[in-house]
């Protein structure tokens, strides 16, 4: 079963669990996608209310963007506990011969890196998808900016969790110059996010006055 169809008690229940998977990657996916259904319901409470009719035409627009972007995070977070469980299956093959090693050692380290790839993906989407949560925060419904705002945080959150994962990944791989362009990136994401999360909270500060 996908992560998408399970309850939330369910999924919270495996996750609790001693389980390798679903586990932090998963939670920033579905923090992701949470955010991007926030960026939703604000857009929806914007369009066909009076005083916003300027803003209607952008908010459809970016229900497109953020429903797309929600689908994408769900089947995100299934690829990522697909890629740490090809990790785990990695450790388990056979290493009794210089060639089984050596046919393990290199299937540990693919793992290892498609483990950084996907968790990497995620923050790469939600670290896009910020910029409409600012947006829907300053022009959408402001009765519904603390609803943009928290889109902001689950956002981040998911950039956040997401690149934890990037990081814990890229430590264990060989090839330095692969760890550290990955290192990079996660810097580069976390310092526009954390820009994004700050021009929200900006924002929501400005529907309130």
């Amino acid at each position: 079963m996908s992560i998408a169809e399970e309850t939330v008690d369910r999924f919270l229940e495996t996750l609790a669990s001693e389980a390798a998977t679903p586990g932090g990657g998963a939670v920033a996916a579905v923090s992701g996608a949470t955010g991007a259904a926030l960026i939703s319901m604000v857009a929806n409470l914007t369009i066909g209310r009076k005083g916003y009719e300027e803003a209607e035409d952008r908010m459809r627009a970016i229900l497109i963007e953020a429903g797309s972007a929600r689908s994408a995070f769900l089947e995100l977070a299934d690829r990522d506990a697909t890629a740490f469980d090809g990790v785990m299956a990695a450790f388990k093959m056979p290493k009794e011969t210089d060639a089984e090693k050596a046919v393990r050692s290199q299937a540990i380290q693919q793992g290892y890196e498609q483990a950084a790839v996907v968790p990497l993906e995620i923050a790469r989407k939600a670290a896009d998808l910020m910029e409409l949560a600012r947006e829907t925060t300053e022009t959408g419904n402001a009765n519904a900016a603390s609803d943009g705002a928290c889109a902001a945080q689950a956002l981040a959150s998911s950039v956040w969790c997401a690149t934890y994962n990037v990081d814990i990944n890229a430590a264990a791989l060989k090839d330095q110059a692969k760890a550290t362009a990955l290192r990079d990136e996660v810097s580069a994401l976390r310092a526009s996010t954390q820009a994004l999360l700050d021009a929200t909270n900006a924002a929501f500060g400005s529907r309130l006055g």
